[in-house]
């Protein structure tokens, strides 16, 4: 059990790490004039094409892929929608801010997805996750350097990223809620398709008529590979080792790694406090899944 809960953190780890690099990509995909709409389009188009060879050999190898009704189709499609703003709003974010600012404000996910929950559920969050939430609050506020850089950042990005992390709320929501009797890579193909085509909807009218084909090798290609066809399969495999609460846990080293791509590619600076603000909100996440974890382990001992 102890050897499968490693295996499972390892293949969690390495999926949030590839996580990690998409903005730092992004950015240098900018500096060399690529836009959103290209960048978003040639990760997604190519990311579907992988994700659908890789249900046709995995269906046909195992021939027990679930049949798909249309209105499944459809509700993994418009959930899938969230995936493809998700994109586009962080994509948006690092144009205008540090990439280990626009990463923290993504992962304001971790509280929003407690306040979807409560919602959903019409359920008062417990106060552990009551307490996990301000300091992931306290933790942003020291990793965005608020308070002694405030005047520095753009607050156009700012709004950019936090409408990332409501929409990365909304994908986790529909990753984990929406036709979950089909096999994830079954899902993930809809939900790919579903993002690809808010993505063609909100940029065909304007942004497609000098598209620079460039884009699709080789930034396109690490793009769809590290963010869209790696990352499901290592955290399909993973997470049912580790649990949902151990994985989560691991998952935000997507948190540091994204800094750390940045600062080692982009030259950006990070300075002590936000460190410090990266570490609170990664303390935050292991706060409200230890209890979890705890009873996870008593139940395998009893």
């Amino acid at each position: 059990m102890k050897k499968n809960a490693i295996k499972g953190a390892l293949l969690v780890g390495l999926g949030a790490s590839s996580y990690g690099a998409l903005a730092t990509v992004v950015r240098l995909a900018y500096d060399k004039g690529f836009t959103t709409a290209e960048v978003t389009t040639a990760q997604f188009s190519i990311g579907l094409t992988g994700m659908f060879l890789i249900n046709m050999l995995i269906g046909k190898k195992s021939g027990n892929t679930e049949k798909v009704t249309g209105s499944s189709i459809w509700r993994l499609m418009l959930g899938g929608c969230s995936l493809g703003l998700t994109s586009i709003f962080y994509y948006y974010a690092v144009k205008f801010i540090p990439v280990s600012v626009a990463i923290v404000l993504l992962m304001q996910s971790v509280w929003m997805g407690l306040l979807l929950e409560a919602v959903l559920d019409k359920k008062v969050p417990s106060g552990l996750k009551i307490l996990s939430t301000v300091i992931v609050l306290l933790g942003t506020a020291f990793a965005t350097n608020i308070f002694s850089d405030v005047h520095a950042l753009n607050w156009k990005g700012v709004a950019w990223g936090f409408a990332a992390g409501m929409s990365y709320t909304l994908s986790l929501y529909s990753s984990n809620s929406i036709a979950t009797h089909l096999r994830p890579m079954q899902r993930s193909l809809w939900m790919l398709l579903g993002g690809l085509c808010i993505i063609v909807l909100i940029f065909a009218s304007n942004s497609y008529g000098d598209f620079n084909f460039g884009i699709f090798w080789p930034w396109g290609l690490f793009l769809a590979f590290f963010g869209t066809i790696l990352p499901p399969l290592l955290f399909t495999s993973g997470m049912p080792l580790t649990g949902i609460s151990l994985g989560t846990i691991v998952a935000s080293i997507e948190l540091p790694v994204s800094v750390m791509f940045a600062f080692i590619l982009l030259k950006e600076p990070v300075n002590l406090t936000q460190w410090l603000g990266i570490a609170l909100i990664i303390f935050a996440i292991v706060l409200m899944n230890v209890k979890n974890i705890i009873q996870s382990r008593q139940d395998i001992g009893s």
